[in-house]
């Protein structure tokens, strides 16, 4: 009774406990983000706003209601979400497909990406990734058996699919892309067959091309990626600018708040392109330093979803940790012109509430399942 009654407690202990190194990192990465937006946004928000913390006191409130959304979820036992696939695919259409009513969706930049009631906005896409993780935990643990057959895969792919259509439209490739590398994965991640996986993989390669030649601007895009100072104050403009400030950084960077090109040299600095601020500020072994935590979190859920006893909680354990990564190298890839520009935020760290809330959310939800684990 004795032994028992020790086994127990100490259950209970590591119950609470969790992965406290992911906790760290998580909350880590969101104060350097708040200093970081400081320091992109400081001058703009002087300038246009009159307070040098307009963007940073925005940014306090996501991370106000991201931290009490991250405590919530600790009281929700993650096996009760597999019920809620079909309402998350409803609630996610439903809101992506509101973009487009007059006088609720929001226009920036040419882009109608936002939904807004009064002076609160809402980002759509950055629920649908979440979303889709579910549905595709959901189905694949409940049909595991069917999983190896095109048939078995079809219900993710039709989400999956759909939410690309509804995004892509707004227009937001970055984001379509990153829904699309997410539907790859959690497929491959199902234990799905080669075959089935080729058939599925085939049409998402030609439909990249397909979707830039459609449309007139990512052709410009892509053309200001291939030579950016053909065209160096229009198209090309940004990347130029970004690609200035990581090699004005150099290996140790100017010093924090030294940024000369958040002087607004480079668009978006506070928000898309606030990994070059990093990187002119820090220099390159800043940033290896927060790729390095960057991974460290990515691993860290990858190790939560190899404990998990059940197959849903591996996949959604697997799908939220691929959410961050594929967004983290997404905009290291975009700030660094290695491929064309997208607009996509840095998870935890950019400016945009939206972004913040969800991700810490889902965040949360890692950290309830390394403690039921």
């Amino acid at each position: 009774m004795k032994t028992g009654a020790i086994k127990i407690n100490r259950i209970g202990k590591d119950k609470k406990a969790g992965d406290i190194p992911l906790l760290i990192c998580i909350f880590a990465m969101v104060i350097f983000g708040c200093l970081m937006i400081y320091s992109a946004s400081s001058y703009v928000g002087e300038v246009q706003y009159g307070d040098s913390l307009f963007f940073v006191k925005k940014q306090l409130i996501g991370v106000a209601v991201g931290a009490a959304a991250f405590v919530g979820v600790q009281f929700l036992p993650y096996r009760k979400l597999i019920k809620c696939k079909i309402p998350a695919v409803v609630v996610a259409v439903i809101l992506l497909a509101l973009v487009f009513v007059p006088g609720v969706g929001v226009t920036n930049y040419g882009a109608t990406r936002w939904v807004g009631f009064g002076s609160f906005t809402l980002q759509p896409s950055e629920i649908a990734k979440y979303a889709f993780v579910l549905f595709a935990a959901a189905h694949f643990s409940k049909n595991y058996e069917k999983v190896k057959t095109f048939g078995g895969v079809l219900p993710v792919l039709i989400v999956g699919v759909l939410f690309c259509l509804l995004i892509i439209v707004e227009p937001n490739m970055s984001i379509t892309m990153c829904v699309g590398l997410l539907m790859l994965a959690m497929i491959f991640l199902s234990g799905t067959n080669l075959k089935t996986f080729a058939i599925v993989l085939i049409p998402f390669v030609v439909a990249v091309p397909v979707l830039i030649l459609l449309e007139p601007y990512r052709l410009q895009r892509l053309s200001a990626f291939i030579d950016p100072w053909a065209s160096p104050k229009g198209d090309g403009y940004q990347l130029i600018q970004s690609l200035y400030a990581l090699g004005n950084g150099g290996l140790f960077g100017v010093g924090l708040f030294n940024s000369t090109q958040k002087y607004r040299f480079l668009p978006f600095a506070e928000s898309d392109f606030i990994m070059s601020v990093m990187g002119e500020e820090l220099g390159f072994f800043g940033l290896a330093v927060f790729f390095i935590v960057s991974g460290f979190i990515v691993y860290r859920g990858f190790a939560i979803a190899s404990r998990c006893k059940d197959r849903f909680g591996y996949l959604l354990a697997s799908g939220i940790s691929l959410v961050y990564g594929i967004q983290v190298i997404i905009n290291a890839l975009v700030v660094s012109g290695t491929i064309p520009p997208t607009g996509l935020p840095l998870p935890l760290i950019s400016s945009g509430n939206t972004s913040l809330i969800i991700t810490m959310t889902s965040m949360g939800v890692l950290y309830s399942m390394s403690r039921t684990n």
